[in-house]
């Protein structure tokens, strides 16, 4: 994943205090982010993309805040591919892929079922210090 993400043209970056705020400003900044680069916000992406994010950063502000006061978004973007990654400083990484079957509709499971509804992939990577981690999403375009 990380040579395709190295071939995506476009980027952008947005840290933020991991306060409640941050989830509207980040899909303000999404929508802008995309527009400016000449993604339509009707794309069948564009929506599951905007709620993956809310789902990843509320999830930062609400679990991982004690440890991390700040949440990092990262976007990047080419022709057929839109990727995201939500970071933060709390070393808890959660299992994605076990979060489709768990019981009840917990914000994980929908970020999954999203992506992979879109035939796009998720991966957690920790951080070299294993002190936080990064969850990257690639949707297709």
């Amino acid at each position: 994943m990380t040579s395709q993400l190295e071939t995506l043209p476009y980027r952008h970056g947005l840290t933020l205090p991991a306060m409640g705020s941050a989830v509207r400003i980040v899909r303000e900044t999404t929508e802008q982010v995309l527009a400016e680069w000449g993604i339509n916000r009707h794309h069948p992406s564009v929506g599951p993309a905007l709620l993956i994010l809310s789902e990843l950063v509320t999830n930062s502000v609400r679990h991982a805040a004690a440890l991390s006061p700040n949440v990092t978004v990262i976007f990047a973007a080419g022709p057929d591919t839109f990727a995201f990654a939500v970071h933060d400083r709390h070393p808890h990484q959660p299992a994605l892929y076990g979060a489709v079957t768990a019981t009840g509709s917990g914000g994980l499971a929908t970020v999954m079922e999203l992506t992979l509804g879109l035939s796009g992939t998720a991966v957690v990577r920790g951080d070299a210090d294993g002190r936080g981690k990064s969850i990257w999403i690639t949707l297709p375009l």
